[in-house]
């Protein structure tokens, strides 16, 4: 039972990324139509960055800690990508390049949701089942 519940935490931490990387892209999205000006878009987007980052270490830190190796070894390659961003210091999206820059961060954000996709169907998977594991022992 407590695999399950593991694996329902986890399912809500996807969610939770899947929402944030949504959001980017809406604001994105919203700039390229003209609905929404560069400084309110690069400080929304701003403001979610580091809350989407610390919630895909708190992810891969969960699977290590509930013995999930092959999940956790699913997250390692997102994990660095913000890591190695974060570090160079390009996270954030700057104001005045938001337009140069508009169709990488867009292409940027769309791998990033089919990736937390993948690990949604996965961690839905491997929820399925423990839950007829369960059922059945």
């Amino acid at each position: 039972m407590a695999d399950l519940f593991a694996w329902l935490i986890s399912f809500f931490i996807l969610i939770a990324l899947l929402v944030i990387v949504i959001y980017q892209l809406m604001c994105l999205a919203d700039l390229e139509f003209d609905y929404i000006n560069p400084y309110d878009s690069s400080s929304r987007i701003n403001k979610v960055i580091l809350p989407e980052f610390i919630t895909q270490g708190v992810l891969c830190c969960f699977y290590l800690i509930t013995g999930h190796w092959v999940m956790s070894l699913f997250c390692v390659p997102y994990l660095y990508y913000n890591y190695r961003l974060y570090n160079q210091g390009k996270h954030l999206v700057d104001v005045t390049e938001i337009f140069n820059l508009l169709p990488r961060e867009k292409k940027q954000r769309l791998i990033k949701l089919f990736y937390l996709v993948l690990l949604l169907f996965l961690s839905i998977f491997w929820m399925i089942y423990v839950s007829l594991d369960d059922h059945n022992a």
